[in-house]
């Protein structure tokens, strides 16, 4: 409901909380949403992203994760997908699956509706990785997803160390540390992070093939107790604030957070 307790919750509320908690004009923020937390609002998701980008302004710039594992047979979605099947049955599902396509492929549902809604966006701009893409809407979204390496999901060569960079913040908005994507970029700063193997489809001079690649071992089970940790141990690094109905939504210092979370990662991890 909006302050007045009446009706659903309208863009100029949402945008004037938004600035309450510290987004800013000329601001470049990473986003992650769960719009069923923020309640109704007048004119739905469109609303909140149209919110974010006023709080933001002219020269500010959201990025969202679009994440696809529908292409993948590494993954998890795939794991569960095939789980029971005979060998024949997880061949004809490998078989169907789509190469990525950075201009059409949806984002996983997983992710939320934001995202869908920024990388359809007229001036909306994709990363090329096949897995682990990022998309952006403003006047720095081209420098944030180009050079977005294919072998690389989350590292120095993906949108996470530019951001760092750009001095980004990270917008949890009626969602949790455990899905705060910035904290995998600690991941590959601690020494000799564990690696594996990724496999997906992937189209190449118009041809659909599998394309198989190593990078680092991807783990979010932690992320949970290292965002409340990083909360205690770095007030200065998180603003909490209300969003429509969400009570508690943060924004975070992405950079602090980051290298936070590199020595959180060496002091809780078994790295061998």
């Amino acid at each position: 409901m909006d302050e007045a307790g009446s009706g659903p919750h309208t863009e100029e509320r949402l945008r004037a909380q938004l600035a309450a908690l510290g987004v800013r004009p000329g601001g470049v923020v990473l986003a992650h949403a769960s719009l069923r937390a923020v309640g109704p609002v007048a004119g739905g998701g469109q609303t909140v992203l149209r919110a974010l980008c006023g709080a933001l302004g002219a020269d500010g710039t959201v990025v969202v994760p679009t994440f696809t594992a529908r292409n993948s047979d590494t993954s998890p979605a795939y794991r569960e997908r095939v789980r029971g099947l005979a060998e024949a049955e997880r061949a004809a599902v490998r078989e169907a699956m789509p190469a990525y396509d950075a201009a059409a492929m949806p984002s996983d549902a997983g992710v939320g509706v934001l995202p869908e809604l920024v990388r359809t966006t007229a001036g909306a701009v994709r990363s090329a990785h096949p897995q682990t893409s990022f998309a952006a809407l403003g006047p720095h979204a081209e420098r944030v997803v180009s050079g977005h390496r294919p072998d690389c999901h989350l590292g120095e060569a993906s949108p996470l160390a530019r951001l760092y960079d750009m001095g980004a913040r990270i917008l949890l908005l009626g969602t949790g540390f455990d899905r705060c994507t910035a904290f995998h970029l600690g991941e590959y700063r601690v020494a000799r992070p564990p690696r594996r193997t990724y496999r997906c489809v992937i189209r190449e001079g118009g041809v659909r093939r599998w394309w198989a690649y190593e990078d680092v071992a991807l783990d979010d089970g932690d992320f949970a107790a290292l965002g409340a940790d990083l909360e205690r141990d770095r007030p200065g690094a998180v603003r909490r604030g209300p969003v429509g109905s969400a009570p508690t939504c943060r924004l975070v210092e992405l950079a602090p957070a980051v290298d936070y979370a590199k020595g959180w990662l060496e002091r809780n991890r078994a790295y061998g």
